[in-house]
C-alpha cells in the first residue's frame, strides 16, 4: 500500500508540474541519460507500476496514458491499468486528443532522443524541453572496470579502432560519438557492473578520424592498472560533453540516433554539424569472431547442464511448487556453474494463464501454485564467464489436451523452420519471420512479438541492428547471434514460446544457422502426426546433439531421460 500511495502522489506532483509551467501534458521514459535497457533508475515504473523494458507515458491534466507494444498489453493492464488508459506501439493516437497539434507537452531533454519523439509523435506536437525532479537517489557505486584479454574477445582493441578509424574516414567524419554503452564497452575491451543483467560499465565516447578517444566515465571506477591499459585514451569526467569539444578543430560529428540525447545533440550542434546518426559499431559488434562464438559455446553447454537439469527436476519432482520456487530452483542449479556470474535478464516463469502474458514476472499478489495440468512456459538467461545465453522452454508434468498438442507443435514447426531456411534466399530477419509464423497462421492463429533478436558477446542479452521480425531487412551476416523464438498466447489460459539462441556459420561458402542452446525440447507435447519427415529428423538430430555435449555432466536418472528424447 506505501508503494502505490507513493506513486499516487507523484502523479500529483507531476500534474502540479504541468499546471506550474502552463503545459497540457508531461511525458515520462523508461530509459535513464545512458539509455539501456535495464537500469537501476526506472521512472517509468515509479510513476506507473508498469515494470515492462519497453513503454512510454503520457501524463495530461485529467487522463494517464501508458503505451507499450504488443508483448506487454496484458501486462501494463494488470499493473496500471487502474490509474492509466493502457495503448498499444504501433498506435492511433486516442480520439479524446482530438487537437494534439494544439498540445503543449512536456519532456526532459535528456532523457529523450529525436528519433524516439518523432516516431512518437511524427511532430504533431508542441514538445517543450522541461526537467521534472523524480528524485532517483541511485548510489554511484564505483565499481572498478575491467579489460577483457584477446583470448576471450578474439581481437583487440587496437584493431577495432582502426576499422573505426578507417570507417570515419571513408565516410568523410571527422568525429564518432559513441553514446551507447554497450558500443564502448565492446570497442574498448572493457567490462563493468552498473546494470543489474549486463556486464557494462556506463560511459560515452568520442573517437576522432586520427584515432584520439575521448572517454567520458566516472573516474573513481578506473584503477591504476587499468589507467595504464588506456593509456592512449583521455578520461573524461562524465556530462563534460561541451567542454571538451568546445577546443576541437572544425569538422563534421556523426552521433547515434538512438542513444544521443536531444541535450547532447544540441550541445555537438552548437558547434558542428552532425551528417550521420548510425554508429558503425553497432555493425561492427553484430558480427561474432570464431573465438567469440566458441566462448559463447563453452557458456552455452554449461547453461544447458542447468536447464536440462531443471527440466528433468520440474517433469518427475513430485513436490508443490510455486512460480517463485521455480524461479529460485533454475538460478540455484545455474549457480553450480563457476563461471556462472547472474541473470541476464530476470526470469519468467509462468504458469497456466500467467504463461500468456509474454514478459510476466511473478511477484506477491502473481505468484501462483502450479496445476497439475498446466504448462510452464519459462524464459531464463544467464552471463558467464565468457558468454550471454537466452532460452525458453515450455513443459508440463502431465498429460495435456489436444489443442495445447497441437498449438505446441506449430510453434515448434516455426522454430525448425529458422533453423531450417535457406539463408542464400531468407537473407534478412523480415523473410525469415514470415516462415515462422506460418505454421500458426495456416490456422489463424499468431503472436505480438518478434521471432528473434540479436544477442551480444557477454554484453547486452538483447542487440541490433540484427532480428528476425516483420519490419527487421538487416543483412544477415556470418557469426551473428540471435535468437529463435516463435510463441504463441491464449489469453487468461497458456503461453507457449520455444526459444534457442543460434549463430550463423558458414561451410563451403554457404551461410547456415547453428544451434548454440543445448537443452531438451518436451517431447510430451509434441502431436507428431503434424510433424514432416524433415522435422522429425531435426528433432531426432538435435537431441542426439544434445545429449552428446552435456551428458557427462548429468546424474544417471537425468542421462536416461535424456537419452529416451532421441527417438
Amino acid at each position: 500500500m506505501v508503494k502505490i500511495s507513493k506513486k499516487i502522489k507523484m502523479i500529483k506532483d507531476i500534474k502540479n508540474f504541468i499546471r506550474d509551467n502552463k503545459l497540457d501534458g508531461y511525458l515520462i521514459s523508461k530509459n535513464d541519460t545512458y539509455f539501456t535497457e535495464y537500469s537501476n533508475i526506472n521512472n517509468l515504473d515509479k510513476v506507473t507500476n508498469f515494470s515492462g523494458s519497453a513503454g512510454f507515458s503520457l501524463i495530461l491534466k485529467k487522463i494517464n496514458y501508458l503505451f507499450v507494444d504488443g508483448r506487454y498489453t496484458l501486462q501494463a493492464k494488470k499493473q496500471s491499468g487502474k490509474k492509466f488508459k493502457i495503448l498499444e506501439i504501433p498506435y492511433i493516437w486516442p480520439k479524446d486528443l482530438p487537437n494534439l497539434e494544439n498540445l503543449k507537452i512536456g519532456f526532459d531533454p535528456k532523457l529523450f532522443t529525436e528519433k524516439t519523439l518523432d516516431k512518437y509523435f511524427e511532430g504533431k506536437v508542441n514538445l517543450i524541453p522541461r526537467q521534472f525532479n523524480f528524485k532517483n537517489n541511485v548510489k554511484n557505486i564505483s565499481k572498478k572496470i575491467f579489460i577483457l584479454s584477446n583470448s576471450i574477445t578474439g581481437e583487440s582493441s587496437n584493431s577495432k579502432i582502426t576499422k573505426i578509424k578507417n570507417y570515419l574516414i571513408k565516410n568523410k567524419i571527422d568525429y564518432l560519438y559513441s553514446s551507447a554503452g554497450e558500443n564502448v564497452n565492446w570497442l574498448l575491451n572493457i567490462r563493468g557492473e552498473d546494470l543489474p543483467n549486463s556486464p557494462l560499465v556506463n560511459c560515452k565516447l568520442i573517437i576522432s578520424k586520427e584515432g584520439r578517444l575521448y572517454l567520458f566515465i566516472c573516474k573513481n571506477k578506473i584503477s591504476n592498472f587499468v589507467k595504464k591499459k588506456l593509456k592512449n585514451v583521455t578520461i573524461c569526467k562524465e556530462n563534460t560533453l561541451f567542454e571538451v569539444i568546445k577546443v576541437f578543430k572544425k569538422g563534421v560529428f556523426c552521433i547515434d540516433g538512438n542513444t544521443c540525447s536531444i541535450f547532447e545533440k544540441k550541445i555537438i550542434t552548437s558547434k558542428f554539424k552532425i551528417i550521420s546518426d548510425i554508429d558503425p559499431i553497432y555493425d561492427f559488434k553484430s558480427v561474432k569472431n570464431k573465438i567469440e562464438i566458441n566462448n559463447t559455446l563453452k557458456s552455452h553447454i554449461e547453461d544447458g547442464v542447468a536447464l536440462t537439469k531443471f527440466l528433468y527436476w520440474y517433469k518427475f519432482n513430485k513436490l508443490k511448487k510455486t512460480e517463485t520456487k521455480i524461479e529460485k530452483k533454475l538460478e540455484s542449479l545455474r549457480k553450480k556453474s563457476k563461471n556462472y556470474l547472474y541473470p541476464s535478464f530476470d526470469t519468467i516463469a509462468g504458469s497456466g494463464p500467467n504463461g500468456s502474458i509474454i514478459h510476466y514476472r511473478s511477484n506477491k499478489q502473481t505468484n501462483r501454485n502450479v496445476k497439475k495440468n498446466d504448462i510452464l512456459l519459462i524464459d531464463s538467461g544467464g552471463q558467464y564467464k565468457w558468454g550471454t545465453t537466452d532460452v525458453t522452454r515450455t513443459t508440463c508434468s502431465n498429460k495435456v489436451s489436444i489443442d495445447i498438442k497441437n498449438n505446441f507443435t506449430r510453434v515448434l514447426k516455426g522454430h525448425i523452420a529458422v533453423y531450417l531456411c535457406d539463408l542464400s534466399k531468407k537473407y534478412n530477419g523480415h523473410l525469415i519471420d514470415k516462415l515462422a509464423r506460418k505454421s500458426l497462421q495456416n490456422v489463424g492463429l499468431d503472436y505480438s512479438h518478434g521471432t528473434g533478436h540479436g544477442v551480444g558477446f557477454f554484453l547486452n542479452v538483447h542487440e541490433g541492428p540484427q532480428a528476425i521480425s516483420k519490419f527487421n531487412k538487416v543483412k544477415l551476416k556470418e557469426g551473428m547471434i540471435l535468437s529463435n523464438e516463435p510463441g504463441y498466447y491464449l489469453k487468461n489460459k497458456y503461453g507457449i514460446r520455444i526459444e534457442n539462441l543460434i549463430y550463423i556459420k558458414k561451410i563451403k561458402n554457404k551461410l547456415f544457422f547453428r544451434n548454440l542452446t543445448y537443452a531438451p525440447i518436451d517431447l510430451d507435447l509434441v502431436n507428431f502426426k503434424l510433424l514432416s519427415n524433415k522435422e522429425r529428423n531435426y528433432l531426432f538430430e538435435y537431441h542426439l546433439k544434445v545429449y552428446s555435449r552435456i551428458s557427462q555432466y548429468l546424474t544417471r536418472k537425468e542421462k536416461k531421460w535424456l537419452l529416451s528424447l532421441i527417438k
